[in-house]
């Protein structure tokens, strides 16, 4: 085994933005669908989308904080 094949990977952070802000297109388009299905779920199913879609809605929220950290970071 070569030592070469032990080695990290170089950190390449040049489209983090880029891929943060696919996450939140993603995470926004799961929370609609998730109300969606609402419509045809019990009490406690509802409940439980109502709780994972509270927790989407803070993981945009960090998303968005890390896009803007990323932002200073590559201006720098």
């Amino acid at each position: 085994m070569s030592p070469d094949k032990n080695k990290p990977k170089p950190d390449d952070r040049s489209d983090n933005v880029e891929k943060m802000q696919d996450m939140i297109q993603d995470t926004l388009e799961n929370m609609e669908e998730a109300e969606e299905t609402m419509e045809f779920s019990d009490e406690i199913g509802k409940e439980q989308i109502l709780a994972k879609n509270k927790r989407r809605k803070e993981a945009i929220e960090g998303f968005r904080e890390e896009i803007k950290d990323e932002a200073q970071n590559q201006n720098k």
